[in-house]
Order: structure tokens, then sequence, then C-alpha cells
């Protein structure tokens, strides 16, 4: 019995480290950097201010030849609205069922787009969220594919080239965009972007060569971000740049490491893909695979500040009178795991299934999602798909609990015994220790039987909660009444009545009702099993639940839920195999005697 209640103890503390951790640090680096992202725009302004120069004009330094282009928008920012900054440049419209927007026909890019199924709160007239952005704007994030040419292929297509529309001018599922492009050395260009009912563009380019001679040139691919997310990262998920090219496999490059690398190249590669990935969102470039490319990573700080995941292909010849096709793919939009696992099968993008961070313990994560996403389907609420997941694990292990909870059962009736021999060998630890051992041999009873409900649990919470943290399925998804978004804490406190008394309270005092229904199903777990003898372990099984319940109100709701519903049935299960094994529950008796007055020391 001892043996287990220290082991408790251990995975306790241990989820409270877990716990003290995102509060303690999480938080606070959460409001550095929304402080950081403050410092930045206002130093954008003031640099604005002092250039004087005209809003998304591209004034750097020309690229070096073979180089891809210098980013556009990298010397000035607009103060004008998104709207405004679109109305500036000539645009062919998006739209399909999952989104809207434009191309920008200055550069053919793709900077003006908008996820129509999901909006910044929970709020059904919330905006829309907008996941790209014109390179003028402070939150300038955009992809874009051009080419790099010599002198004897002219001027080529890149972010400055004005294309001109053939033809139809929306962009949807069953019409696609072309554009075309001509310059005074016979090259024609005609670029055809193409989209599925969900997040995948198809960019197919045509190079026809009328001049007299061949040609070389190379294709190159860029996603360009000007600022970073808002919220910050943590250890539970990678944001930032993010690839898997080549023999090198996975690349992940947090915004603060390649700020401090400035440049990472890895080998070229032939296949695979490369982009920039947030929490919910991203955008990957799957590069031609008629060419090898060289892909790159990389933060600039000439001009504006930016971070770029690019590609640059070998060169392309194309002979006088002929013609070369390449075909570029972009992914730009929310990381749904069946679409993102679709697309690594049905288009054979190799593991683009990794840009979903399910991280090393991904072989429990994954099936945990899988679970929780099936019974969704069933049920129609992630939140009773989280109960019914907890009912689906407890009945797989039930054998392995029965037997531990039998086992802590005997030892709760042999308890007397083991009381009689701490007493007689109470000055000497080695035979109080082998006359233990003894006992146990004698009743056949494993003293660490009854670590394995607890540890059990261990998988199984830290896997729900990375499928609450990093799934897009679980943002804004519902439970019952208050809770409006299983992914959030609970949004009521016990210090405000929840809700009734209408003041704004710190986020250590959002203390709300389910963080209690946890508390209180953990104050009667722990109180089915005999009061620790020992005084420093009875304070720490009393102030246990209180400690939990602060801690766990700031994570995800679901998480709590979970919580709950696992002590509830942990206390159901327990107290049947108790009572079958004859074993006397202490849940009433320990109620009694803590909320017993306690004599005096007169009496």
């Amino acid at each position: 019995m001892e043996n287990n209640r220290n082991f408790f103890i251990t995975i306790a503390l241990s989820v409270l480290i877990l716990a003290v951790w995102q509060y303690f640090y999480v938080l606070p680096r959460s409001e550095a950097q929304r402080e950081a992202a403050r410092v930045e725009q206002q130093r954008i302004e003031e640099q604005k201010k002092a250039a004087g120069t005209n809003p998304g004009t591209d004034t750097g330094t020309p690229a070096a030849p073979g180089a891809i282009p210098n980013a556009p928008g990298t010397d000035a920012v607009t103060p004008a609205g998104r709207e405004q900054a679109l109305a500036t440049t000539i645009r062919a419209k998006i739209d399909t069922p999952s989104l809207e927007g434009s191309i920008n026909l200055t550069g053919a890019r793709l900077d003006d787009l908008k996820l129509k199924h999901y909006t910044e709160t929970v709020d059904k007239n919330s905006p829309e969220i907008s996941l790209l952005n014109p390179a003028a704007l402070p939150n300038g994030y955009y992809a874009e594919i051009g080419f790099v040419g010599n002198d004897k292929t002219g001027a080529v297509p890149g972010p400055e080239t004005v294309w001109a529309v053939d033809g139809n001018a929306t962009l949807t599922p069953t019409t696609p965009v072309t554009l075309t492009y001509s310059n005074d050395k016979g090259l024609t260009f005609k670029r055809t972007f193409s989209v599925d009912t969900n997040y995948m563009f198809t960019v197919s380019d045509t190079v026809q060569n009328a001049g007299t001679a061949a040609v070389s040139l190379s294709n190159y691919g860029r996603v360009t971000r000007f600022d970073k997310p808002l919220v910050a990262s943590t250890y539970v998920l990678h944001e930032g740049l993010i690839g898997f090219t080549g023999t090198e496999g996975l690349q992940e490059h947090k915004y603060a490491s390649i700020e401090k690398d400035k440049q990472f190249t890895p080998g070229k590669s032939t296949d695979g893909w490369l982009g920039i990935t947030d929490k919910y969102w991203a955008v990957t470039l799957v590069p031609t695979e008629k060419q090898p490319f060289q892909p790159r990573y990389a933060y600039f700080e000439d001009g504006r500040h930016r971070y770029q995941s690019d590609f640059l292909t070998d060169p392309i010849t194309v002979d006088a009178g002929q013609s070369a096709t390449v075909e570029s793919e972009i992914f730009a939009g929310a990381k749904e795991v069946g679409k993102i696992n679709a697309y690594a099968e049905d288009r054979h993008i190799k593991r683009f299934d990794l840009l979903i961070d399910w991280g090393w313990f991904h072989f429990i994560t994954k099936p945990m999602f899988w679970l929780i996403d099936t019974l969704y389907k069933f049920f129609g609420n992630f939140g009773l798909a989280i109960l019914a997941t907890t009912v689906i694990v407890k009945a797989i292990f039930y054998p392995l609990a029965n037997k531990s909870y039998a086992s802590m059962a005997n030892m709760k009736k042999v308890q007397p015994k083991m009381l009689e021999i701490r007493e007689k060998y109470a000055d000497d630890k080695m035979k109080q220790q082998q006359a233990m051992m003894e006992l146990y041999k004698t009743e056949k009873i494993n003293p660490l039987a009854g670590c394995w409900p607890v540890a059990l649990q261990i998988p199984v919470f830290f896997s729900l909660y990375k499928v609450l943290y990093i799934t897009i399925e679980m943002r804004h998804a519902p439970f019952f009444g208050w809770i409006q978004d299983l992914a959030a804490p609970d949004p009521t406190s016990l210090f405000n009545l929840f809700g009734l008394i209408p003041v704004t309270l710190p986020h250590m005092l959002m203390i709300g009702v389910w963080p209690l229904i946890m508390g209180v199903t953990m104050f009667l777990q722990m109180r089915m099993n005999p009061t620790p003898p020992d005084p420093t372990q009875a304070a720490i099984f009393t102030w246990m639940p209180v400690i939990f319940t602060f801690m766990m109100a700031g994570f995800p709701a679901g998480l709590v839920i979970y919580w709950a519903w696992n002590n509830t049935l942990s206390i159901l299960q327990q107290g049947v195999i108790m009572k079958r094994q004859g074993a006397k529950i202490e849940l009433w008796d320990n109620l009694v005697a803590l909320f017993r007055k306690k004599p005096s020391p007169a009496e």
C-alpha cells in the first residue's frame, strides 16, 4: 500500500509539473510575444514614415544571377486596411467551397485567401480566418511561383511581372484560370491555376520558345511571411518553417531558431514538400518531380524582417521551337487530418502527414484521435466522443485493473498485520522490510499491482492532451451548456459566481465548473483508500485535489471533462471490486473523519 501511494504521488506530481509549466511558462511567453509583436509593429510604422516610400514597392537590390529574386514588399508597409491593399492591384477571383480570395496578377501570387469554414472565435458572426495577406500589410503572407533566367532568356516571370488573364477570371474547382506573359526574347509563358474543393492548388507553367536558340531557366517557389503567430508556441507542437525533402527527411525550424541561424540549406531533392506551419493552418509548396531542386529555410533582415521557405530547381532547357511544362502544387488551408492524409496518399506527397505534429508518441496519439473522431461521427459531439473513449479504454484495461484493484483490496485486509510488523520492527528497517516481503509472499499479494491503474492513465492523458491541443477538429468543438470550445479552458469561474457578477478576473482565478467537478471526483477517489499514516503523505493527499483544481483550470475543457469522468468511473470500478473482494470501502469513514470536530488538547 505504501509503494502504491508513493507511486500515485509521483504520477500526480509529474502532471502537476506539466500544469505548472503551462501556467508559469507558456502563458507568460504568450504575453511576451504579444508585446514583441506590438513593438515590431511600432517599429515597422516608424520605418515606413522615415522611408516615405510607396506601399508594396520593391526597391531592394536586384537578385544575383541564378538566385531567387528579392521578395516583394520588403521595404514598406501600408497604413491602409486589407481591403484597401487588395484594391490597389488587379486580381483574379478565387471561389471554392472552402476558400475565397484572389490571385494577385502582379507576380501571380496567392496573397489573398480566407477560410470559409473557420472563424476567429466561436461567435458565428466572427470574421473568417485570413490565411494569406498582401505583402504591403504588416501581416503579409503569400505563396509565389516564378522563374530565374539569364541574358539569353530575357525577362522571365518574377515578383513584379504583370500577367494577363486569358479567358475565365474566376478560379473555382471546375473552372481553372489561365495567365499569360511574353517577353522580347520570343518566350511565352502560360500559367494555369486549378484548385480542388479543399485546399490544394495546382500551378502548371508551360514555356514556349519561339526564338532561334535553346534557353535554360530555373523554376522557383517560396512561402514568405512577415509576422509571427501572436500566440506563443510550445514544446507540445512545432510552429514555423517545415519541410520533408531529400535524405534529411523532416526539417523543423522554429521562428526563434531560424532567427538565430539565419539560413539552413539541406541537400538537393527530387520529391517532398516545404513551407510554413501554424498550430491549425499551413502553407506549403510541393515542387515539380521532373527536376531536382534545392530547398532552403531562411530569415531575412534586409528591409522588413521575414521568414521564408523556398526551392530552386536545376535549369530546364527549352529548345528553339519547342515547349516545356513544369507543375507545382501549393497547399494553403486548415490542417484537417483526413484531408492531409488523403493528399499524402492520393497525390503521392512523401510524408505529408508529418505536417500535423503528432509528436514522438504518434503511435498512441494517432490511434487516440482515430478513436475519438470515429466516435464523433456516431455521436455528433466530440465531448460525448471523449466520454465514450474513456469507457472503451477502461474496458480494454479492465482485466488488468481488476487484478490491480483486487490486490489493493487484499492489501487492505492485511493492513493490521502490516501495522503490527511496523511497530514490532520500528527500529530495524531491514527486518521490517524482510517481514513485509514474507507477508506479501504468504498472502500472495503484489505490492506494485495497485500502481498499474494509475500508470495506464499516463499515456492516455498525454495523448488526449496532444489531440486536444494540435488537431483542428477539436478547435471550437462544443460540448453542452457553456462549453463551446473543448480545446479552450472552461470560461466560467467560481470567483464571479459563474458569471453572475460582471467582473473580469485574472487567469489564476478562472476556476470553472468542470475543474471543480474534476477536483471533487479526484478528492473522492483518493478518499477511497485509508488515510496514510505518515503526516506528510496525508497532507499531500488532502491538498492535492485543491492544487490540481487550480492548475487544471487552465487546461482544455475536453481534458478536464475526461479527467472528471475517468475519476468517476475509477471510483465505481474500485468500489465494485473492493466489495466483491470483501474489503472495506473507506470512503464514508474518511469523509466523516475529515469533517469530524477534532478534540482540543484539554479534552
